[in-house]
């Protein structure tokens, strides 16, 4: 037995799409060429000079996130004795510590790209990939408890690698802490 559509129904469908195809045809170009989208004011693309510049400026504030991270949470807290069994605050430390590690490889690996945009920059930082690479699992292990003095070194060596790197190409990286959000995603 076939079921009937109510009015109500049939009518707001129909009201409906006729909005819609209101609202497609309402965002047509003013050009007069039917849509073709051959507009005389197209965008303009940055310069070569502009990009390298933005490309430094980007670099250095991603790289001195990481740094500021990796300080804040990771460095201060282990030397302070945070991470030790029985510690107090040992497992929030250990959390934080843990997102301020996946954060500071994630803006690392942001700087090496940011990196590229700049000759003098990128040929800098090329060496120390494999260093930032090496980090990828260290915020797994420092929110397990099972980073060591090793892993922290290691992360200091990266983070002071690329603020020397920034440095010899001219674009030095000073320590900027990320907010607790900023952390968390």
């Amino acid at each position: 037995m076939p079921r009937t559509v109510p009015l109500r129904r049939l009518l707001l469908a129909l009201l409906l799409s006729c909005a819609v195809l209101m609202g497609t045809t309402g965002c047509g170009d003013d050009n007069g060429d039917g849509g073709t989208g051959s507009s005389s004011a197209s965008p303009t693309g940055t310069s070569s000079a502009e990009a390298q510049k933005f490309a430094k400026t980007r670099f250095v504030t991603n790289a001195g996130l990481a740094a500021g991270a990796t300080y804040q949470w990771v460095v201060k807290p282990y030397r302070a004795g945070k991470f030790k069994k029985g510690a107090d605050g040992r497992t929030f430390a250990l959390v934080k510590a843990g997102l301020a590690g996946g954060f500071a490889y994630n803006r690392l690996k942001a700087a090496t790209e940011n990196a590229k945009g700049d000759p003098l920059l990128s040929k800098a930082v090329a060496p120390l990939t494999a260093g930032i690479a090496s980090l990828k699992g260290m915020a797994t292990r420092l929110r397990n408890g099972e980073a060591g003095a090793g892993d922290i070194g290691a992360f200091e060596s990266v983070i002071s690698s690329i603020k020397d790197a920034g440095k010899s190409a001219g674009a030095e990286v000073k320590d900027k802490v990320p907010s607790t959000s900023q952390l968390g995603g």
